[in-house]
This record gives C-alpha cells, sequence and structure tokens, in this order.
C-alpha cells in the first residue's frame, strides 16, 4: 500500500470535515481481532480477552484502509499495538508527510495540527484525539466525544464492510500466523481495490475486476 502524500491527507480530510462534521481529521484508527488456529508452542500470547486465538489489524480508513499494521499477538492492548506500531514510529518521527497545521472553519484561532480520531482503548498523543472518559459529567467533553464517535465510526464501519464482503473472516483461519498475515494483507488490497472501483458491472467488467484481483494477490504471495 502507498505511504499518503499531503495531497492525500489533504482530501481525506476533507472527505471527513464533509460527511463527519470533523475538520483537520486524517483517519479513524481502531483495532481488530481476527481468530486464527492455535500457534503450537506460544502458550498464551496470541490469546485475547474474546477467548480465542488471533492476530490484530490496525488502520486508519474513510471505508477503506489508509495503513496497516497486521501481526500482533491478540493478548496485546489496542494501546501498546499501536505504540509498538511502524505507524507509531513514524508518527513520532514525524515520517508521515502530514499536512501543515490550518485554522479549523469559521475560527480566527491558531492553526490547529492534522488529527487521527480513536476509541478509549487507545491514548492521547500530538496526533491521536480519543474521547474523555464516560463518566465525565462536564457537557462540553460529552459534546465532543459525540464528535469523536461519529469520526470513529468510519473505522467501525470499514471492518464491517471488509468481514462481510469477504466471508473467510467470519470464522477462524485455519493456517500459521504467517500465512495469516498475507492472507489479511491480501483482503485488505481487494477491500481497497473494489471500494475504489465499486460500481454497477457489465459481465465483461466483472471478467476484467476478476483478472485483475487474481494478478493482485499473484504479486503479493509470489513478489519479484
Amino acid at each position: 500500500m502507498p505511504g499518503p502524500k499531503i495531497d492525500d491527507w489533504v482530501r481525506i480530510a476533507e472527505g471527513f470535515e464533509c460527511d463527519a462534521q470533523f475538520p483537520n481529521c486524517i483517519g479513524a484508527m481502531d483495532g481488530k481481532h481476527i481468530p486464527v488456529k492455535k500457534p503450537p508452542h506460544l502458550g498464551s500470547r496470541f490469546y485475547n480477552y474474546k477467548e480465542y486465538f488471533s492476530v490484530v489489524l490496525l488502520a486508519d480508513s474513510t471505508y477503506r484502509f489508509i495503513i496497516v499494521d497486521i501481526g500482533a499477538y491478540g493478548s496485546t492492548t489496542d494501546a501498546r499495538i499501536s505504540g509498538a506500531s511502524r505507524m507509531s514510529d513514524r508518527l513520532q518521527a514525524n515520517q508521515l508527510a502530514f499536512p501543515e497545521p490550518r485554522q479549523l472553519p469559521r475560527s480566527a484561532g491558531p492553526p490547529v495540527p492534522f488529527v487521527i480520531v480513536a476509541d478509549e482503548g487507545f491514548a492521547f498523543t500530538p496526533h491521536v484525539m480519543r474521547p474523555f472518559p464516560r463518566c465525565d459529567p462536564d457537557d462540553s467533553r460529552r459534546i465532543y466525544n459525540h464528535w469523536v464517535s461519529r469520526a470513529c465510526r468510519y473505522v467501525e464501519c470499514a471492518f464491517g464492510i471488509l468481514t462481510n464482503k469477504w466471508r473467510v473472516f467470519l470464522s477462524s483461519l485455519q493456517m500459521s500466523p504467517d500465512n495469516a498475515t498475507l492472507v489479511i494483507q491480501s483482503y485488505v488490497i481487494l477491500h481497497n481495490f473494489v471500494r475504489i472501483h465499486d460500481a454497477p458491472l457489465d459481465a465483461g467488467a466483472d471478467e476484467n475486476l476478476k483478472a485483475t484481483s487474481v494478478q493482485l494477490c499473484s504479486k503479493l504471495f509470489n513478489p519479484q
């Protein structure tokens, strides 16, 4: 998956501002536990709180996945997985080519940085915004939580679309973690491909889509 450039981040931010009324948002981040066959000789490291062995997928999305980090242990929390991910390293090193901060719409205040929204399982960072604790009675914080949750639903919907489109994720992957990682990578790419080209297809176009999908999988599993 190509790394987003400044123009890509700006386009994503415009989408979040239009659809979720959340300006300067360049993605929604969440984790998904995907069941896999119990790996031998690994004890409980893949065993998560939902009582099955899994790998964890993290993504930013607007119904399409922008960045994914695959292969963490299911027993690890979202915050720890995010903190140990390559995406987090690139965030801290300022290597993701984020646009320069800009003013919020209809605001005369100082420029505000672009941010990623996430749920309560993640930690605050300069580029990650999460809700306040739900028990907080302050009205302004509850309103803020509403808008953060509104933006976060895009990645949750993306996971739902991925699972329902590719039914392999409705059951446990009966393969090694390494092969499961390759399978997840391939379906993430196919998911993005279908979302980009999702339109009524005639028979000829349908065959072209199938052929292109086969080529994508072939390149992933048999790189030159």
